[in-house]
């Protein structure tokens, strides 16, 4: 009891704090507001001047926040209520806000961007989508403008600058521009999947002008349970063909068809996980005429005709994916949203299309990965908004350093929330779900129905068109057209049917004559795993102070209770003995399904935990590639870098054939490793004329020579040769040296990431054998990188003493002058 009233208590103090702020806020308001916009326009750079002269954001905190209050209701007519400049402080303090929908985030958000945009490193706005992106910014875009600050939107194939639009007082329009003046500008707004994307590329680039971020400084993430909770399992993948044949697909596809469940192989619906029987295996050695299906030849085999059943039996179409235009198309297990772009790894999602008889895209190679926990980590401060974080704060400390704090409602929530009513089968709940939309509909009381899946939108559709009811159905396909539709959700009479989270981000506003009929009526068509989405479903109606209601319908059939209820479920179930139209309510049944979504909730927290703790071990490896690749890109010259490798090469090739642990020395392999390095053979007699603790520097000074020699080669050939001079310069060498460098690290990068990919898989089983799998994982892979390193340097070396420029003969060189000198005596 001490612990709720501490955390009580320690809220309210948090709350006071805020308020004090909010007063000093307040009291410059009627100064800021005699200001002409002029003078209003020019307190950034006076702002500016103060933070050179040493004064910090904070110390400027209350009169920017004022200032931009003021030019938010001259420009686009909105002022910041106390609760939002209190939800903006939390924002600059790198927390969570929470507040609740219709609390009017997007223009909370505009008062720290402001502030940390006046520092010049760049300030990002994360949102969900393409669309949410570019409405906010050209929503607040005014304000920025006014005072003075760029802004840019990324999306997904192009990017903008806001400038201001002539046609107008205080309107803004959307200008094309490079991706790099986008993250130039002082604020700029983009997707999760955008920032991280262009994170991964820019890691990728070959030359500095292909960088197009900034050092990654605040990022505000927007519906930031979705991206940092829901969407942390997934990690952004950009990836290159590999070139296995396809065929072995379709010829899984067509075993796993004729394998039965329980006798062939055991599934586990809530790991979504397949494991042969004895029986199963032999069935396939009979099929493929194999005499060991476990054979050390067969393991790609083996792995492709278990995703095959997985395939099967776990990914069902209309739920888990929807196959369009001949694509399959994951559908997000949290939102809804068709994630467009993003495919199932480890051979998954070709198991998918060979099942469904599509042409199967050959599997991907993985060239660059991060997941968002470890991207968002990066930034220098983080902070948050939603209107559901308090029930995953636990998650958002241990994992982001995130507290969360509650921001209250400007005016009382006065929505209803009935209870739960359950029923036996799925079938009734269905039914009795429809008679409360057809009551709604009759009275002219506005319905959102919000569902889990596209199946479950589509049987409600099918069964109220049977009704004759009509209705809108929005499953999450196109951001633009769901805005719209979500926007009407609250007139009079209409019927909404929802997946999760479609048209997330945008306000329901009431039409005439609602409020009297009781405002927007929710109703929820089961739970879903995490309360937080079911507490987002609720949030869309009683926004600022308007009445609502709510009711979930759920059924004893439902994924979760099936899944997650356990045997508390079914007790319940002997207990109450009720036919199938009436609903079941009992206090047993109730905590037992609150148990059942803490239990998934702690399920996906420990999944989320483990792929970060995996994730951090390679992310500790990429970090050390990246800072290498971006010291080469901003180095105009490697040759000292490259010398000291050579150095340590030769050293190390010495020291092992001719070790004085050793009974005999190695002239042989010394002579071998050599030529292998270098390309120079020297004769193993002709090493053992040289005393052995001269050996070192001599073949230092012969590879240090004919490295010379070659770059004098290289500057001739350019002196010679126009094409040349052109594209390597001067000192061809230079070029040369970071170019084959930048490629032989992203070679060598591609092939660890397989290979962590690969030891990952395996290392579950070192459990077994009393071993902790994460920290084999952990040693292996370091024992994978360090040779990886090795291998950079020794490529570089043997890259370097090869390397060749064909110079053009010169007949041909005359032939091009000659033509040059008729073309320029035409013109004349």
């Amino acid at each position: 009891m001490r612990l709720f009233k501490n955390i009580f208590n320690s809220e309210q103090k948090e709350l006071k704090r805020l308020r004090t702020i909010v007063e000093k806020v307040n009291s410059l308001e009627e100064s800021i507001k005699d200001l002409s916009n002029e003078e209003l326009a020019r307190k950034t750079t006076e702002f500016k001047n103060r933070l050179k002269n040493g004064e910090s954001l904070n110390d400027i905190l209350m009169e920017a926040f004022a200032v931009v209050r003021e030019v938010a209701r001259r420009t686009v007519g909105m002022r910041h209520f106390d609760v939002q400049i209190m939800g903006g402080v939390v924002l600059h303090e790198g927390k969570i806000a929470e507040m609740k929908t219709g609390e009017g985030k997007t223009l909370v958000a505009t008062l720290p961007i402001y502030l940390n945009g006046l520092t010049g490193k760049g300030v990002h706005l994360v949102t969900v989508n393409d669309y949410l992106a570019k409405r906010d910014a050209l929503w607040m875009g005014p304000i920025y403008r006014f005072l003075g600050l760029t802004v840019g939107v990324i999306q997904h194939e192009t990017s903008f600058l806001v400038e201001w639009d002539e046609k107008e007082k205080f309107s803004v329009k959307l200008v094309p521009c490079s991706r790099r003046e986008a993250y130039l500008a002082d604020v700029t707004y983009g997707t999760n999947n955008e920032f991280g994307f262009d994170y991964l590329r820019d890691n990728m680039a070959v030359s500095l002008e292909q960088v197009v971020q900034r050092e990654l400084n605040y990022a505000i993430v927007d519906e930031v349970d979705s991206i940092l909770i829901d969407e942390a399992r997934t990690p952004l993948i950009i990836s290159g063909p590999s070139e296995k044949s396809t065929s072995i697909y379709y010829k899984c596809a067509r075993i796993a068809k004729q394998l039965k469940r329980d006798v062939d192989f055991t599934a586990d619906d809530k790991e979504k996980t397949v494991a042969l029987t004895e029986e199963g295996v032999k069935k396939i050695e009979k099929m493929l005429g194999i005499s060991n299906l476990y054979d050390s030849t067969n393991v790609e085999l083996v792995s492709h005709i278990i995703q095959a059943i997985r395939a099967l039996v776990h990914f069902k179409n209309e739920v888990d994916y929807i196959v369009k235009d001949g694509e399959v198309i994951i559908v997000d297990e949290f939102t809804g949203r068709l994630m467009y772009g993003r495919r199932y790894s480890d051979g998954l999602h070709q198991a998918i299309e060979a099942k469904e008889n599509l042409k199967v895209r050959a599997e991907s190679q993985t060239l660059a990965t991060i997941t968002f926990q470890n991207y968002f980590k990066m930034y220098k401060k983080l902070a948050g908004m939603t209107g559901t974080a308090k029930t995953e704060e636990q998650e958002f400390i241990e994992i982001y350093n995130l507290p969360v704090v509650v921001i209250p409602t400007n005016k009382p929530v006065i929505r209803k929330d009935y209870p739960d009513v359950i029923y036996a089968t799925e079938k009734t709940k269905f039914k009795k779900i429809v008679e409360e939309i057809r009551d709604c509909y009759k009275r002219g009381q506005p319905v959102l129905v919000g569902t889990r899946s596209i199946e479950k939108s589509e049987r409600i559709s099918k069964m109220l068109k049977r009704e004759g009811i009509p209705h809108q159905v929005l499953n999450a396909k196109y951001h633009e057209k769901e805005a719209e539709i979500i926007k009407k959700a609250g007139q009079k009479g209409m019927v909404t049917i929802a997946t999760n989270m479609a048209g997330r981000g945008v306000d329901i506003v009431l039409g005439e004559g609602v409020t009297e009929l009781g405002g927007l009526h929710i109703i929820g068509t089961e739970r879903h795993e995490s309360r937080r989405i079911d507490n987002q479903l609720r949030g869309r109606a009683g926004r600022q102070g308007d009445p609502g209601s709510s009711r979930f319908y759920l059924s004893l059939e439902d994924e979760i209770l099936r899944l997650f209820g356990g045997n508390s479920i079914k007790r319940i179930m002997g207990i109450l003995k009720m036919d199938e139209e009436t609903p079941l309510e009992h206090p047993m049944l109730t905590r037992a399904i609150e148990n059942a979504q803490k239990k998934v909730e702690a399920y996906h927290f420990e999944i989320r935990k483990n792929l970060l703790e995996y994730d951090n071990v390679l992310n500790k490896h990429r970090e050390v590639i990246y800072k290498e690749r971006r010291k080469i890109l901003e180095k105009a010259n490697l040759r000292d870098e490259f010398l000291e490798f050579l150095e340590k090469m030769i050293t190390d090739i010495v020291e092992v054939h001719l070790s004085k642990s050793l009974e005999e020395l190695d002239y042989e392999g010394l002579s071998k490793s050599f030529a292998e390095l270098t390309g120079i053979l020297i004769k193993p007699d002709d090493l053992k004329k040289i005393s052995r603790d001269d050996v070192l520097n001599v073949l230092l000074d012969i590879a240090r020579k004919r490295y010379e020699q070659k770059e004098e080669e290289l500057r001739k050939l350019s002196q010679e040769n126009e094409s040349i001079r052109k594209q390597f310069g001067e000192d061809p060498m230079r070029e040369i040296e970071r170019y084959l460098l930048l490629r032989i690290i992203d070679s060598k990068w591609k092939d660890h990431l397989y290979a962590m990919d690969h030891l990952k898989e395996g290392i579950g089983l070192r459990a077994y054998g009393q071993q902790d799998p994460l920290i084999a994982y952990q040693i292996e892979g370091f024992e994978l990188f360090q040779s990886m390193l090795h291998s950079i340097r020794e490529d570089w070396i043997r890259f370097i003493f090869r390397v060749e420029l064909k110079s053009e003969p010169k007949e041909n060189r005359a032939q091009r002058r000659a033509r040059k000198h008729k073309k320029s005596k035409r013109r004349v």
